[in-house]
């Protein structure tokens, strides 16, 4: 997968975990986030689901797997961070 398709994917994986975690992190969070997410998605996916390439291009299957893994990512960094918000 070329790197367009990992930002195009993560982009739109984690502006989905934004909404379904309640929370956004404007472009660039929501790039680094949905790639982190792709990266562990895919792993799990493999892992569990027996699905080797479930992360390869630019598609729904990809994007699914994608959004999942970033969802699993916020939920054990909020698990981790005690759920505290910083405060400005």
């Amino acid at each position: 997968m070329g790197i367009v398709a990992w930002i195009v994917v993560g982009l739109i994986a984690g502006w989905l975990a934004g909404q379904v975690m309640g929370s956004g992190f404007g472009l660039v969070g929501d790039i680094i986030v949905g790639i982190i997410g792709a990266v562990v998605g895919g792993y799990l996916a493999a892992t569990f689901l027996n699905m080797p390439d479930a992360v390869n291009g630019i598609n729904v299957t990809s994007i699914i797997v994608a959004a999942v893994g970033a969802i699993i990512l916020l939920f054990v960094l909020r698990l981790l961070g005690g759920g505290r918000r910083m405060r400005t």
